[in-house]
C-alpha cells in the first residue's frame, strides 16, 4: 500500500511539473534554452502634414489587425501633445488624435512590434450577404456584363471565375471597351474597387483587404491591396495583378474592407508612410506579450515579475534542490561517504563564486589549519558550545589572514575565501575531528575527500547554462526533482560501492 501511495505521489508530482512546463512552452512560447531569440517586426506608421492656422486638428487612422499568422504585441503612439483614443468595430480599430491647436508641420507616428505566431491559424470568417447588382453607368453596362460572361464561360466556381475578371482587367492589351473603364483606375487600391464593383454584377461575396509586406528595411508609400472571395466555406485571397491564390507568406492584414482611411481634419499637404524593420529579441519577453493577449496570468506570477535582484538570488537558490539530488545519488545510489547531507551543496555554492580549482585550494587549506587549531582546543577540554565558538572564531581569523596574505603576494583568488560558509566550514572541522578521534584519520580523510568530490559534482551540475535556464524559466520541474528523490528514498539495496567491495564473495 505504502508503494502504490508513492507511485501515485511521483505520478502527479511528474505529470504536474511536466504539465505546466508544456503548457509554458506550447501556449506561452517559453524558450528551453537561453540563447533563443525570435524574429519581430517593428511596424511604423508615419504621418506628416501642415496644420492650418487657428483650426482645431482630428485625424484619424485604420490600425492594423491581428491577422493570420501575426501577434501584435506590443503598440506605442507619439504625437507632441496630441489626445489620443482608439475606436473599435465590426470593422477593426482606429487610431484618433486630437489637438485644440496646431500650427506648422505636424508628425505623429503609430508603431507596432508584430511576433509571427504559428500557432494561429486560417479565419474563415462570418458568412457574408450576397451583394445586389449595382446600377451601372449605362456606357459601363454592356462591357462589364460582356466581361462577366466571358469569365462566367472560362470557369468552375468562384475562384476561377475571379481569376478570370483579374485576368481580362490586366491583360497586356486588353480589349477596346475595356480601356475606358481602366482609365480611372490609377493605384491598387481603385483597382480592387473595381474588381469588387465588377463582381456584384455576378453577386459573388467580395470584399478588399489591405497589408504589407514584411520586409527589412523597406519603405511604402501606401497599403498593398488584394481582394478575397468567399466560396461557401471560407474567405480566399487573390492577387489583383494576376489572380493568383494566396497571401505571401510575409504578408501582414493591415485592415479588411476600404470603408477607413487615413484623414486629417484641419490640415494640408499630407503624407503616410509606413516602414518595416526586423529585430531580435528574447523568447521570455515575447512570452510575457503572448500572455497578456491570451488572458493569461502564469506570467505574472513566474519569478519574472519579482526585482532583478530577486531574480539573482533564486537564480542560485533553485539549483540547491539539484545539488541535494546530486548528495542524494551519490550517497545513496554510488555509497560514497560525506560529511553531513548538505554540507557538499553549500560547498558547492561557495564554489560557484570562485574558480573550481582555487576554491578547492584555499577550502582545503582554511579546514587543515582550522583541524590544527582545532586539535589544540580538544586539549583545553571545553564543552560542545564553546568549543564550537572557539572554532569558528578561529576559522573567522584563518580566512581574514589568508586573505590578506594572499592579496600582499598579488593572488587576487584568495579575496574569494570570503565567500565560503563560515559555519559549514566550522562543523566540517569538527566532524573530521570527530571522525578522526573515533575512526581514524584514514576514514576522515575518506568523508573529508567524499564531501569534496560530491560537492565538486554538484558544482558541476549546478553550473550547467542549460539547468539553470530551465530550473529558473520552468521552477515546476523541481516537483519532477522531488519525485525521483522521492523514490531512491525508497531504494534499499546494494550500493555500486559495495559492490566492488564485495565482488570478490560473488564470484564464489
Amino acid at each position: 500500500m505504502r508503494q502504490l501511495h508513492l507511485l501515485l505521489l511521483v505520478i502527479v508530482l511528474c505529470a504536474i511539473g511536466l504539465g505546466l512546463s508544456a503548457y509554458k512552452v506550447t501556449t506561452l512560447g517559453l524558450p528551453l534554452t537561453s540563447s533563443e531569440q525570435a524574429e519581430v517586426w517593428n511596424v511604423e506608421a508615419r504621418i506628416s502634414f501642415r496644420a492650418k492656422p487657428d483650426t482645431s486638428v482630428k485625424v484619424s487612422l485604420p490600425l492594423p489587425l491581428n491577422s493570420t499568422g501575426y501577434t501584435i504585441i506590443a503598440e506605442d503612439f507619439v504625437g507632441a501633445n496630441y489626445g489620443l483614443a482608439i475606436e473599435q468595430d465590426d470593422s477593426g480599430r482606429t487610431a484618433l488624435w486630437a489637438k485644440r491647436r496646431a500650427q506648422g508641420k505636424q508628425l505623429l507616428f503609430y508603431r507596432a512590434m508584430i511576433y509571427e505566431d504559428v500557432e494561429k491559424t486560417s479565419e474563415t470568417g462570418k458568412p457574408p450577404l450576397y451583394p445586389s447588382v449595382p446600377d451601372y453607368p449605362e456606357n459601363f453596362r454592356p462591357v462589364i456584363r460582356d466581361l462577366l460572361d466571358k469569365a462566367r464561360q472560362r470557369s468552375a466556381d468562384t475562384v476561377s471565375f475571379t481569376q478570370q475578371v483579374i485576368q481580362q482587367l490586366n491583360a497586356a492589351s486588353p480589349a477596346p471597351e475595356l480601356k475606358l473603364l481602366m482609365e480611372h483606375i490609377n493605384n491598387s487600391l481603385r483597382l480592387a474597387k473595381g474588381i469588387n464593383w465588377i463582381l456584384a454584377g455576378a453577386r459573388i461575396p467580395s470584399r478588399i483587404i489591405q497589408g504589407l509586406r514584411l520586409q527589412d528595411g523597406k519603405h511604402y508609400s501606401e497599403l498593398e491591396s488584394w481582394v478575397q472571395v468567399y466560396d461557401g466555406t471560407q474567405w480566399r485571397a487573390l492577387n489583383i495583378k494576376d489572380g493568383q491564390e494566396g497571401l505571401p507568406a510575409n504578408f501582414v492584414i493591415w485592415q479588411v474592407g476600404d470603408q477607413k482611411s487615413l484623414s486629417v481634419e484641419g490640415g494640408s499637404e499630407m503624407n503616410l508612410q509606413f516602414s518595416v524593420a526586423k529585430t531580435l529579441r528574447e523568447l521570455v519577453d515575447i512570452a510575457e506579450s503572448r500572455a497578456a493577449l491570451k488572458g493569461s496570468r502564469i506570467m505574472e506570477f513566474s519569478l519574472y515579475s519579482l526585482p532583478v535582484e530577486s531574480q539573482n538570488v533564486y537564480k542560485i537558490l533553485l539549483m540547491v534542490p539539484l545539488g541535494a539530488f546530486v548528495v542524494v545519488l551519490m550517497r545513496n545510489l554510488i555509497g560514497i561517504k560525506t560529511f553531513g547531507t548538505f554540507m557538499p551543496v553549500l560547498i558547492a555554492l561557495a564554489l560557484r563564486e570562485t574558480e573550481l580549482l582555487w576554491g578547492l585550494i584555499l577550502f582545503c587549506l582554511i579546514v587543515g589549519l582550522g583541524l590544527l587549531l582545532r586539535a589544540y582546543v580538544d586539549r583545553l577540554k571545553l564543552l560542545l558550545i564553546p568549543r564550537l565558538a572557539s572554532v569558528l572564531t578561529m576559522v573567522v581569523l584563518l580566512m581574514a589572514s589568508t586573505s590578506v596574505i594572499m592579496h600582499k603576494l598579488g593572488l587576487e583568488m584568495g579575496l574569494s575565501v570570503a565567500l565560503f560558509p563560515m559555519v559549514i566550514m566550522t562543523m566540517m572541522i569538527e566532524r573530521m575531528s570527530l571522525t578522526w578521534d573515533e575512526a581514524g584519520p584514514a576514514e576522515a580523510f575518506k568523508q573529508g575527500a567524499g564531501s569534496l568530490l560530491v560537492a565538486t559534482i554538484g558544482y558541476l551540475v549546478m553550473n550547467i547554462d542549460a539547468l539553470q535556464h530551465l530550473i529558473f524559466v520552468f521552477p515546476e520541474l523541481l516537483l519532477v526533482v522531488l519525485a525521483a528523490t522521492l523514490l531512491f528514498g525508497r531504494y534499499s539495496g546494494y550500493r555500486l560501492t559495495e559492490l566492488w567491495r564485495f565482488q570478490a564473495l560473488a564470484k564464489r
